[in-house]
């Protein structure tokens, strides 16, 4: 479901693995990055009249509801299937993909599922990649 040497999923794989204690797994088919809950996916979909239609190049985060309500303004951005009902939202990436903003997104995802302990690693970093 995803094609190992797509420079997309490099570039976010580089950002997601920056983070404390991050690893990345295959789940359902994609990769997912996670500490002990995931707080990213690459590629996702939606249902429309029962068929789902493919986000392939696409970042799922979990944000504050005022965050995600904010970015499903925007037509890069969707609720994806199955867990958009649970918080998560879909962000297509492309060739001008903000990735400070792609960052930014992980980041808020990351704060909300990795606990205290590795948000408070994080905070003490300086600076990441």
């Amino acid at each position: 479901m995803f094609d190992e040497a797509d420079p997309l999923l490099s570039r976010l794989r580089a950002l997601a693995l920056a983070f404390p204690d991050a690893a990345e797994k295959i789940s359902h088919g994609r990769p997912a990055f996670f500490t002990t809950k995931v707080f990213a996916y690459y590629g996702g979909s939606v249902k429309v009249d029962g068929v789902h239609q493919q986000h392939a190049h696409s970042v799922l985060v979990l944000l504050g509801p005022d965050e995600r309500a904010a970015l499903l303004d925007e037509d890069r951005c969707f609720v994806p299937a199955y867990l958009g009902p649970y918080g998560w939202i879909g962000v297509d990436l492309t060739g001008d993909t903000d990735w400070n903003e792609v960052d930014e997104l992980l980041d808020a995802s990351y704060r909300r599922t990795a606990g205290p302990r590795r948000v408070a690693v994080l905070d003490s970093r300086q600076s990441r990649p």
